[in-house]
């Protein structure tokens, strides 16, 4: 049997978030996500789409030169057919990265796969869809990422960190500002008036052109 997922989009650009900002990156976007952050920058990926067989995807990533692989949304996870997708990536050589809402479980997730998972905060409307479970899943290699829309997300962010004293679990603890709601200033005062051991992330490929798909 043929296997086809849903993608939205396919393109090259470099990473504007996470432990390889900055570099060339291919990125696939997979349509469709349960949830509905008040703040989503990708809500097009929600719908649409083309169902594109596992190969084809591969066949147009070998035409980009780079072997930085970054599977995303919507929300990845909602297809089940993206696993099929990043183990064929991992059997390719590629290093493979997975940003995932946390919503949904990833413990089948294969093990060469960096997993970015999106702690939700209550700013963003779906604080109930965190699914714990998956911190559990987590490994050194992986991060988690909050996204902060006032300093109430950022108290909640920095209690979670605690909770789960994800430092010690992941490999890094990314904090960004929802864009054009939270200043990257200030956001960067919190952290450091209370010495957070968090990485301050200001989506690079926004800065360079503008919030808008395909970059």
């Amino acid at each position: 049997m043929v296997v086809r997922v849903r993608v939205s989009e396919i393109f090259y650009s470099l990473q504007g978030e996470a432990k390889t900002v900055g570099q060339p990156t291919t990125f696939i976007r997979l349509t469709g996500c349960p949830l509905r952050c008040h703040y989503c920058d990708t809500a097009y990926a929600f719908q649409g789409g083309e169902l594109q067989t596992l190969d084809d995807i591969v066949d147009k990533v070998k035409t980009y030169p780079t072997k930085l692989v970054t599977v995303t949304g919507g929300e990845p996870l909602a297809q089940p057919d993206c696993l099929p997708l990043l183990r064929l990536l991992i059997q390719e050589g590629y290093r493979v990265s997975l940003e995932t809402s946390g919503a949904l479980p990833i413990a089948s997730v294969p093990d060469a796969v960096s997993i970015v998972l999106d702690l939700k905060t209550p700013g963003s409307g779906e604080v109930h869809r965190n699914l714990y479970e998956n911190i559990a899943e987590l490994r050194s290699k992986d991060q988690i990422k909050f996204v902060i829309l006032d300093k109430a997300d950022y108290d909640w962010a920095r209690f979670k960190i605690s909770e789960f004293d994800l430092n010690a679990r992941v490999e890094e603890v990314l904090f960004s500002p929802v864009y054009e709601s939270l200043t990257p200033v200030r956001l960067a005062e919190w952290i450091l008036e209370d010495g957070l051991e968090v990485r301050l992330q200001v989506q690079l490929h926004k800065l360079l052109w503008g919030d808008k798909p395909g970059v």
